[in-house]
């Protein structure tokens, strides 16, 4: 609310997010457009895409959603391994700090982007105490941790599970005990799916077993993933990206704003 409450930390923590967020620009990622300081009122602000259907999460677990069909979730695990791979072979290479399906927003055509708002979640989070201004520095993520996460996020897309529930278990744990067991294909898949391809699905679960080996030296890179997965759905970078403009809203604005 003012200056009293933004510290020279968490002033620090902004500009190197912002930083951060310049060096990246993929299609399949909530980019940064800009930022905002303000000294009254005291502002701090990020200005990302606007992605307007919601989460993958609340696709794949919330009932009242709008579900995903087959080729639809193919495409926004495509759209995710994409931009992943992009961040991995940046200089430095930059891992997620927080991957998960609630991170994957969708665009008004379902196409995948990858959000980081973890710095404002942190600070968020530091109002209530000193103790938990750790939460702002850099998380130690690392490329391997992010293919083990998007591991769990093509699991949570094929069974519609969620990634960990106090009832179940989590996901990966379920997944490989079904699979130990020899149950039919049809018991693994969310069974919102009206139709799947059966020998997509086996390759899938193949790459998504190797991304969430317990050993992170024995998972595959992201490059490899990708490669993998291209095979499998056929599905190139242009395939999965939004075909309409993330800024739509803005545009159908300023039109109607000249029309009148």
């Amino acid at each position: 609310m003012s200056a009293k409450d933004w510290s020279k930390n968490l002033e620090a923590q902004f500009r190197n997010k912002i930083d951060t967020l310049s060096k990246l620009n993929h299609r399949n990622f909530v980019n940064l457009i800009g930022y905002c300081e303000e000294v009254e009122p005291f502002t701090r602000m990020m200005v990302f895409e606007y992605a307007p259907n919601g989460t993958l999460f609340e696709h794949l677990h919330i009932r009242e959603s709008e579900h995903l069909d087959w080729v639809t979730r193919l495409r926004i695990a495509m759209g995710i391994a994409y931009c992943l791979e992009y961040m991995h072979h940046l200089t430095p290479p930059m891992a997620h700090g927080n991957l998960q399906s609630s991170s994957v927003y969708l665009t008004e055509d379902y196409a995948a982007k990858i959000s980081d708002f973890s710095f404002w979640n942190a600070a968020t989070s530091a109002k209530m105490g000193p103790a938990t201004m750790e939460l702002l520095e850099t998380p130690l993520v690392d490329p391997e941790s992010n293919v083990y996460s998007f591991g769990v996020i093509m699991l949570e897309i094929i069974t519609g599970r969620l990634s960990y529930s106090a009832g179940s278990g989590s996901v990966v744990d379920w997944t490989l005990d079904c699979l130990r067991q020899e149950r039919p294909l049809r018991d693994v898949v969310d069974p919102t799916l009206k139709s799947f391809k059966e020998q997509q699905l086996e390759k899938l679960l193949k790459v998504a077993k190797e991304c969430v080996l317990p050993d992170p030296t024995q998972r595959p890179t992201m490059r490899d993933v990708t490669s993998k997965l291209k095979e499998i759905t056929g599905l190139g970078q242009d395939g999965v990206t939004p075909k309409l403009s993330p800024l739509w809203w803005a545009e159908l604005e300023i039109l109607s704003t000249e029309s009148t």
